[in-house]
């Protein structure tokens, strides 16, 4: 598997998602800049990390929405390649049109850290197979705007259409129908506000997000 994670200013969990995927492939992503105009070759994988991307302080992601290296990923979007984005990466999927709806600030209007248990609602994607049968895990979320909103008309076609990945089982956000995790209408690109990266190590017993970067590596 070749992956790329791009790297925004202010991202911090570009080193955590790097090595997320090198323990599970042995092979280590390339780190993509911000300000680059085209993604390396024969890429399989490109993931959106966490952290705080320069402008957020007008709408979260807005300007990383606009870096010039996001129109190389959403033409590998329209190649049907793999793209995950956790938390702020969510936020900057939703802001430049790969997703629907919205991070908007948590209902509480305080920025929450905490282990949050996750229903897996399919466990049939790019992103979840490697979880086979289990119902539920657990991974911690960091934002203090991860409210997933989205219109009644627009939850109506992600509820119908089965593309609500993860959900919230004890909503720390007040996320519309405890949405925690979403894909596209292709299957291809994934949003998802709690943190695959920071509880996918064996050797230390944080494994809630194990199962995700296991799945890619294996989609890939």
């Amino acid at each position: 598997m070749r992956a790329a994670i791009i790297v925004f200013p202010g991202s911090n969990c570009d080193r955590d998602c790097a090595t997320s995927l090198e323990r599970v492939t042995g092979k280590t992503p390339d780190m993509v800049w911000h300000a680059e105009t085209a993604l390396p070759d024969r890429l399989d994988l490109v993931i959106l990390p966490g952290g705080f991307a320069f402008g957020d302080y007008l709408r979260s992601g807005a300007m990383a929405a606009r870096s010039p290296v996001m129109e190389a990923v959403k033409r590998h979007a329209d190649e049907g390649r793999l793209i995950a984005g956790i938390c702020n990466g969510f936020q900057v999927l939703t802001e430049c049109g790969l997703l629907p709806g919205a991070l908007m600030r948590n209902v509480a209007m305080r920025y929450i850290c905490k282990d949050i248990p996750l229903a897996i609602e399919r466990a049939d994607t790019a992103f979840t197979r490697a979880y086979g049968g289990e119902p539920d895990t657990v991974m911690p979320v960091g934002n203090g705007d991860g409210r997933f909103y989205a219109d009644g008309e627009t939850l109506a076609a992600l509820e119908g259409e089965g593309r609500v990945v993860f959900r919230y089982l004890d909503n720390p956000n007040g996320s519309s129908n405890d949405i925690a995790g979403l894909i596209n209408g292709r299957g291809n690109v994934l949003g998802m506000m709690p943190h695959p990266d920071r509880c996918a190590d064996p050797a230390i017993g944080r494994t809630g997000g194990w199962g995700f970067f296991q799945s890619l590596a294996a989609a890939a």
